[in-house]
This record gives C-alpha cells, sequence and structure tokens, in this order.
C-alpha cells in the first residue's frame, strides 16, 4: 500500500507477482500517490497472510497482503496489470482440467474486471508483458485492439488480440474503449498520464449518472 499526503481520490489495484518490472513499480508508487491515488497491491497468496516478491533485476521488493480471491475489480477506480514475468506467474493453475478455461485465482478475477470495464465502470491498463494474464482466456482478448511488447505478439495475436502497429513496431499506446494498454516501460510516464486522465474522467461521469 502506498500513500502520500495528498487528498485521497480512491485507490488503484495493481495486479503484481514474482519478477515484475521494477521501473514501473517505482513509476507507479510516485506518480498515482503525488495525484492523490492510494496504490494497492494485490497478488494470490496461497493460503499465507503476506508474500514478498522481488523484481526482475532483484533491485525492489513488494511484500502484498491483500489476496485477489477476497476483493472486487470496482473496490478499486482502476486496475494495473504490471509487466515484465508477473502475470506469467499469475495465470498459473495448480489443477487444470482438460477442456476447461482457465481457472486461476487472477483469472477468475480479471474476468470479472472484463465484466465491469465493458460496462463502463472500470478501465484497465497493461503494459509491456502484461497481456499474458489476459492470454489466459481469449475470450477476454477477442477483437480487442492492442499493443504490447513485441515478444508477446505471437501470444496475444494467437488470443484473439488486434495489434495495433506503429512504422516496424507496435505503436507506443493504444486506448480501446477503457482498456488501456502500452508497449514497454520505456513508455511507462506516458502510460500512466493517460490512465491517470482516463480514471478521473470516469469518476466525473459516474458522479453525474
Amino acid at each position: 500500500m502506498v500513500t502520500t499526503g495528498t487528498k485521497n481520490q480512491g485507490k488503484i489495484g495493481v495486479l503484481i507477482e514474482e519478477h515484475f518490472d521494477e521501473i514501473e513499480f517505482r513509476a507507479f508508487n510516485d506518480f498515482f500517490p503525488s495525484h492523490g491515488y492510494e496504490i494497492e497491491y494485490i497478488s494470490h497468496l496461497w493460503n499465507q497472510e503476506q508474500l514478498t516478491f522481488k523484481g526482475v533485476e532483484l533491485t525492489e521488493e513488494v511484500t502484498v497482503t491483500v489476496e485477489v480471491n477476497d476483493i472486487q475489480p470496482t473496490d478499486y477506480q482502476g486496475i494495473i496489470l504490471i509487466g515484465a514475468y508477473a502475470m506469467d506467474r499469475l495465470r498459473y493453475e495448480e489443477y487444470p482440467q482438460q477442456g476447461e478455461s482457465n481457472q486461476s485465482p487472477a483469472v477468475k478475477f480479471l474476468r470479472k474486471a472484463v465484466k465491469a470495464m465493458d460496462a463502463g465502470k472500470l478501465n484497465i491498463g497493461t503494459i509491456c508483458h502484461s497481456l499474458w494474464l489476459f492470454c489466459a482466456d481469449p475470450e477476454l482478448l477477442k477483437n480487442r485492439e492492442v499493443t504490447c511488447a513485441h515478444n508477446i505478439i505471437c501470444d496475444v495475436k494467437n488470443a484473439g488480440g488486434i495489434i495495433i502497429f506503429d512504422g516496424d513496431g507496435t505503436t507506443n499506446l493504444h486506448i480501446h474503449g477503457n482498456l488501456i494498454t502500452a508497449k514497454h516501460p520505456n513508455v511507462v510516464v506516458e502510460f500512466m498520464e493517460v490512465f491517470l486522465k482516463a480514471i478521473n474522467e470516469q469518476k466525473l461521469q459516474l458522479a453525474t449518472k
């Protein structure tokens, strides 16, 4: 949980696991609290009260106490999926069943988040490799316009996503409805600014309904 003295505007939930991207982690912890939003890290805790995860470069760590099974996506102003390899770990199923869709706790949470997103009640942000969690259930990604790291282009295509290109590579940032996707940690500042604008606009829209 990361906060500052700025007036509380609500919480942004960030899904995280081992081997998360540290550039994004530091940026989120600085930027969103400075604009009044509490960052709350959420994960599957495997029946533990808390788990500590290290970043991909082993220079940052975070202790998570919020179990993804115990919360609702709409408890938050927005949901972000952090990059690097964390989302691959979160789609792990202990007992996969032939012919059944992925039942990992994080994917089940994402299904609820996407439902709220499509109903206009939530913004979801992904960056770099984090669309991997969407790829665990192609129904979540089918026919959505996105951008992502070049490493996972085939994964996203195979899951039904429509990848948006700019010249010889994927575009830096793309918005499709309430889904905001970014290519790489190098564009995290632009990503955060767009995500902040989106959640502020959504709060205003919901307040005037």
